[in-house]
């Protein structure tokens, strides 16, 4: 089962490492059954540097990489990827006409929507840039929250470590669940994460900044989260009037006010769940909200998973063991 991997200039090396690395664990389990070969291939071949400057050798051009393959994966530069030349276009578009399955992970997404071989599909690409993918190229479905998306023969993923996600998927569909688990196991990852690119958020960003009303918004939020914090009470904190809040939020955040304080106490909840092993209850309470039941619904519509299973994905080592029983999200 021929595998081929492009790679653009400055490429992430993860994005590359954990296909191949995936694969290559896929291949040590496989009994009878069809192997995987990979070709990593890049316009010109030779040695080429990865964005963070590591160098490594293609095993082709797009002259001399095999004619056709199984799967053809279009991994993604630092930043945003410039249209591909001519010969990398028409290369890129004959590979996919004869593979069985194509598609990307993370900006790999832009080369082949230059290509036009996302047009009429729902795809994904990193967070940061999927807005713009869905402005340049209005044929695609965007779907900017998804960690992987499976449209007919074409598949696409989120931000570099979503590669290994989109790998296990691939590596599931040949072969099956249970050597997709193995191979998670053997990497030690989920097999598939809960909830989509959301639950990465950055509402903790906000620092000390505190030039403008927002900011200084933002940073009672952060210091105060179990305060009065509705839109009155904050534009007395802002000094301004509450319409006039609102408004700003809406121009400088895109959102209400009282979402960017629901956001922020999931944020303060995250990371309790992830560094303690403090009970739900006390964590509902440290990040501002009225019950485990206020907390478990939030993490439930914003993040698409229970506090009690994002702590037993993301705990971190060292802070002890805390999987209680969903149902203490019944307390108050």
């Amino acid at each position: 089962m021929h595998i081929t991997i492009f790679a653009p200039s400055k490429v992430h090396l993860l994005e590359i490492a954990g296909i191949r690395d995936a694969l290559f664990e896929a291949n040590c389990k496989i009994g009878s059954g069809p192997h995987y070969t990979v070709e990593l291939v890049t316009e010109h071949g030779g040695v080429a540097a990865t964005a963070s400057g590591v160098k490594y050798v293609a095993d082709a051009s797009i002259d001399t990489a095999a004619p056709t393959c199984d799967t053809l994966i279009v991994t993604g530069p630092y930043g945003l990827p410039t249209r591909p030349s001519g010969p990398a276009m028409r290369w890129l578009q004959d590979q996919a006409r004869h593979s069985r399955r194509y598609g990307s992970t993370c900006t790999g997404a832009f080369l082949l929507a230059h290509a036009g071989l996302l047009a009429g599909r729902r795809a994904t690409t990193h967070w940061e840039y999927a807005d713009r993918l869905a402005t340049d190229f209005p044929a695609i479905e965007v779907e900017p929250d998804q960690i992987f998306v499976r449209d007919g023969p074409v598949f696409s993923s989120a931000g570099v470590t979503a590669a290994i996600d989109l790998t296990f998927a691939l590596i599931e569909e040949d072969h099956g669940r249970a050597l997709a688990l193995w191979v998670a196991r053997r990497l030690v990852v989920f097999l598939k994460r809960p909830g989509g690119q959301s639950q990465f958020s950055d509402a903790l960003t906000a620092q000390s900044a505190t030039s403008s009303p927002i900011d200084r918004i933002k940073l009672h939020i952060l210091e105060y989260p179990r305060g009065e914090l509705a839109l009155e009470a904050l534009a007395e904190v802002a000094r301004v009037g509450p319409r006039q809040l609102s408004r700003l939020f809406h121009a400088e955040l895109g959102s209400s006010a009282a979402t960017y304080v629901e956001l922020t106490r999931i944020d303060i909840a995250r990371r309790l769940l992830e560094d303690s092993s403090a009970p739900l209850k006390t964590i509902a309470y440290a990040a501002g909200f009225g019950s485990t039941t206020t907390l478990r619904r939030a993490f439930v519509r914003r993040i698409g998973v229970t506090p009690t299973e994002y702590r037993q994905r993301f705990q971190t080592a060292g802070s002890g063991v805390a999987a209680k029983d969903e149902s203490a999200a019944d307390l108050s």
